[in-house]
């Protein structure tokens, strides 16, 4: 044999094993995947991939400058674990709903005892009020549905009523004020699975 004939030979027998190598590697995949796809419900994906539980630090600041003293709503901003702008929507059973796009909360509160202060100027119709509770996330539908959690909450009211045309302040509890303003922040923990 001449000399280039063997390194060709060589270069042959080097090249047959390499395909040799690649067609057996191809097969065990292919065969592993075969095995894994039998191991499967019909329909089921390998990997499915499923939103983890986030939990955390929330807040919820709402504020409202209607002057009707029978106001039931108003803009709602949440961020930590929800952020979110909203409407916040009082019931009349010490429950309130928050609504987002995409869903809604359902809080409960208690005012704790002995946090509530109010007084009233009645020379300058100002009267303040403020208080402080506890609050507990009840469910939610939608995007929120399952959610849970609490916290406490702080609301502050300041306003000036309105006067009679005698000068006086006007004594009707339900009398739209000149100008309000009620401002409450909430905080705690809560969980969205």
């Amino acid at each position: 044999m001449r000399p280039g004939n063997m390194g060709t030979a060589f270069i042959r027998r080097a090249t047959a094993g390499r395909r040799r190598a690649v067609t057996l590697t191809a097969t065990g995949l292919a065969a592993t995947a075969a095995v894994t796809a039998l191991a499967l419900p019909a329909g089921a994906s390998a990997v499915t991939a499923r939103p983890a539980a986030v939990s955390g630090t929330q807040h919820f600041q709402m504020m409202n400058t209607s002057t009707a003293q029978t106001s039931t709503t108003g803009p709602l901003l949440a961020y930590g674990v929800v952020t979110a702008a909203g409407t916040d929507r009082q019931n009349a059973n010490g429950t309130d709903t928050f609504l987002f796009h995409g869903g809604t909360i359902a809080v409960k509160h208690a005012t704790k005892k002995g946090t509530q202060h109010q007084s009233f100027n009645s020379k300058t119709c100002l009267f303040m009020y403020s208080e402080k509770g506890t609050f507990k996330l009840t469910g939610g539908t939608g995007k929120y549905k399952g959610i849970s959690g609490g916290g406490t909450y702080a609301l502050s009211v300041i306003g000036i009523g309105a006067k009679l045309k005698t000068g006086t302040c006007n004594p009707s509890q339900t009398a739209p004020a000149a100008g309000q303003q009620q401002l409450i922040q909430a905080v705690g923990k809560i969980k969205l699975p």
